[in-house]
């Protein structure tokens, strides 16, 4: 059984305050499909139950060894989801808030690719 891509949904999120990557991948998640909708996967794929498509998530972060994947996932309403995270994004010098829980002036960019695909027979 093959795989048919139906969408691949593009994002950015950031984290000025408190140097959490996996807030930023989860904001880049969030990105990618927040203005979306996919009635494609009813009318033309013909899925039954939004759960059946299949939901490929890719992010490159800094520090993607302390990234909460089921937190980045959770952002994903349907779906068989996967995450892939790589070492990328971007660190940029902000202003460190000690009132905000800053460890540090690091602002952490991440990117994400969010892939739809379903199953063909």
């Amino acid at each position: 059984m093959g795989r048919k891509r139906l969408i691949i949904e593009m994002g950015m999120g950031v984290d000025q305050h408190g140097q959490e990557p996996t807030v930023a991948a989860a904001r880049a998640v969030r990105n990618a499909i927040a203005h979306n909708a996919l009635p494609g996967v009813w009318e033309v794929a013909g899925l039954n139950d939004p759960d059946e498509m299949i939901v490929e998530v890719k992010v490159a972060v800094p520090y993607p060894e302390q990234v909460r994947e089921d937190e980045v996932l959770a952002v994903l309403p349907f779906g068989r989801k996967t995450l892939t995270v790589e070492s990328g994004g971007m660190v940029v010098q902000g202003k460190a808030i000690p009132v905000l829980n800053d460890k540090n002036d690091e602002m952490l960019i991440a990117v994400a690719a969010v892939t739809v695909l379903i199953e063909n027979d």
